[in-house]
C-alpha cells in the first residue's frame, strides 16, 4: 500500500509537470504585484509572508489553484489576503509565475545553535514513541521537498513562516494538506517541537 501511494503521487506529479507550460519570462512582467508582499525576486522581506524563490514550481500551482477556488467558494485553501488576488489569475498566469519564482534562489537562512541538536533530532528521525514520523520522508535531509510529489521545499523559508503554517495544521485552520498528511504530523507537535522545527528546517541546505 504504501509503495502504491508513493507511486501515485509520481505518477500525479509527473503528469502536472507535463502539463505545465509556465514562461519565467512572462512570469517576471506579471510578478510586479507580488513584490509587496513576496519581494520582486520571491524572497520577502516580512516574515509573515512566505519566500517563494525556489521553491517548486508545483507546489506554487498547487497552492495559487487552491486560493483561487477558496475565493470563488469552492473547496480549496482560505487565506483573506492572497485568495482575492488570485481570483483574477488565469491557469497560464499560474504557471507563468510558478516559472518565474522557482527558478530564483532563494536567500539563505541560519540556524540557531540552541535548537541545533533537537531540531536535527526531530527532523531527520521523528518520534516513534509519539508516532512521529520523520520530516526527510516527505522533505529530504535538506529541506527541498520533492517537486513531483508538491512536497514544499524548505529550506531558506521564514521560521516564523513555518511556525505559522505548523501552528495553523495542527489547529485544522490550514486544511489543504494532501490526505491530512500534515495535520496528521502537526497534531503530535508540542508547541516547544514546532519552535524548534521551524528554525531548524528554515536553515538547512
Amino acid at each position: 500500500m504504501k509503495n502504491l501511494v508513493i507511486t501515485l503521487a509520481l505518477m500525479v506529479g509527473v503528469t502536472g509537470m507535463a502539463q505545465a507550460k509556465g514562461d519565467a519570462a512572462a512570469g517576471q512582467a506579471k510578478a510586479a504585484v507580488c513584490a509587496a508582499c513576496h519581494g520582486p525576486d520571491g524572497n520577502s522581506l516580512i516574515d509573515m509572508y512566505p519566500k517563494i524563490a525556489g521553491q517548486h514550481a508545483s507546489y506554487i500551482k498547487k497552492q495559487l489553484v487552491e486560493l483561487k477556488a477558496a475565493a470563488s467558494g469552492q473547496i480549496g485553501r482560505v487565506a483573506p489576503v492572497m485568495g482575492p488576488m488570485a481570483l483574477p489569475l488565469s491557469d497560464q498566469d499560474m504557471d507563468d509565475l510558478a516559472a518565474y519564482f522557482s527558478s530564483q534562489k532563494v536567500t539563505p537562512v541560519a540556524v540557531p545553535d540552541d535548537v541545533v541538536a533537537a531540531g536535527k533530532a526531530l527532523y531527520m528521525g521523528g518520534d516513534m514513541s509519539r508516532g512521529l514520523p520523520a520530516c526527510t520522508a516527505c522533505h529530504g535531509p535538506r529541506g527541498s521537498g520533492v517537486e513531483q510529489a508538491k512536497y514544499p521545499s524548505l529550506s531558506g523559508q521564514h521560521p516564523a513562516y513555518i511556525k505559522a503554517q505548523l501552528t495553523g495544521f495542527r489547529a485544522g485552520t490550514r486544511d489543504n494538506d494532501p490526505n491530512g498528511m500534515m495535520r496528521d504530523v502537526a497534531k503530535k507537535l508540542t508547541d516547544q517541537d514546532i519552535d524548534v522545527l521551524s528554525k531548524y528546517v528554515a536553515g538547512l541546505h
